[in-house]
């Protein structure tokens, strides 16, 4: 039988892709769930008790750790892999960028090279290309790489081992902010931080940011599996069109208002523009230094305009996100409630 090999799982993406290869995409008839066996790669000690009840088989091991890779890819002859592994924010430091996102990824190439996979389907990021040279412009696929950090450089890093493969076909996809269900808990604090009027809005807050709801990134991650064109191709994965800080922010105290009748401070910390940029030096230097400072490193990208177009997926994948902001909010606020009160901020 085929298989579907996920990493990044059971992280917020990767437990989502499991359920849409379990159950097929919500509102994309044509991305039903098939007969395929799914196998996903979890760190030794980490709860996978939610993979195995979708019908995940659980294979122990690590991206770092090559030897540990070999049983994921035991009898993975025409195989898909999804590799949506990877760090974002670290907790040793700049290194855990490098060893994670870039060694980590020639590993998995490696090992599938080995295998004889049939398709390598990778999760990258818009970190690579970095963010826009003025307001109203728009990144697609021929956009040039200029990395944002130590973040951006190793996904870029990653980028260029998977597209010198030549023993598989892959596809790349590039979300940028994603949201929704089974967010990690500094997604909980944004919540937070909007209803108690702690959000810091720098600049004006009309720098664009393209976001991407989770279903709809399963969403490419299947087509780019699924269809042809996709071999050898790469494609911004998002939301149909960006949104404005100043629109986020306004969306998600509307959600909490009228659909969770939570109380909002209507209210923002403003700061002028020079703040993140004061911060962009900070994190260049800290970074430089081997250090992740999570929070400065937000800091500095909150006035950057970061917006794509998806017109390329929509072309040649059929790719059609069915959820917007508003209502992936909402979905993501009430699976926070669900599992208790949106914490202090």
């Amino acid at each position: 039988m085929t298989i579907s090999i996920v990493t990044g799982a059971p992280g917020w993406l990767g437990t989502r892709l499991v359920h849409a290869l379990a159950n097929g995409v919500a509102g994309v008839p044509a991305l039903g769930p098939t007969d395929r066996k799914t196998r996903c790669l979890v760190l030794p000690d980490v709860d996978a008790s939610e993979l195995e009840q979708l019908g995940a088989e659980i294979v122990r091991g690590d991206v770092t750790d090559p030897a540990s890779l070999a049983r994921l890819f035991d009898g993975a002859t025409d195989a898909t892999v999804f590799h949506s592994a990877g760090v974002i924010h670290p907790t040793r430091g700049v290194r855990q960028f490098h060893e994670v996102n870039a060694v980590g990824t020639q590993h998995m190439l490696a090992a599938a090279k080995a295998a004889r996979i049939r398709r390598f389907v990778h999760v990258s990021s818009n970190s690579p290309i970095g963010t826009n040279a003025s307001p109203d412009q728009v990144f697609d696929e021929q956009a040039p790489y200029h990395p944002y950090m130590g973040y951006g450089k190793t996904k870029m890093l990653a980028e260029q081992a998977v597209r010198a493969a030549t023993d598989f076909e892959f596809a790349i996809i590039r979300p940028p902010w994603f949201y929704g269900p089974g967010q990690p808990p500094r997604q909980s604090l944004f919540f937070a931080m909007i209803r108690d009027g702690k959000l810091p809005i720098v600049g004006s807050g009309e720098n664009r940011r393209s976001m991407a709801y989770v279903d709809n990134i399963c969403q490419g991650l299947l087509l780019c599996d699924r269809v042809a064109k996709a071999a050898g191709n790469i494609y911004w994965i998002a939301d149909r069109t960006p949104y404005t800080m100043n629109e986020i922010v306004a969306t998600v105290e509307q959600v909490l208002e009228r659909d969770f009748q939570i109380a909002v401070a209507h209210k923002t910390r403003r700061l002028p523009g020079f703040a993140s940029s004061v911060a962009y030096g900070i994190d260049a230097m800290t970074q430089g230094m081997g250090l992740y400072l999570q929070k400065i490193h937000v800091l500095s990208e909150m006035n950057k305009t970061i917006a794509c177009t998806i017109a390329k997926a929509e072309a040649e994948l059929g790719f059609d996100p069915k959820v917007a902001l508003d209502e992936g909010m909402r979905r993501s606020i009430a699976w926070v409630l669900e599992r208790g009160p949106i914490p202090p901020s």
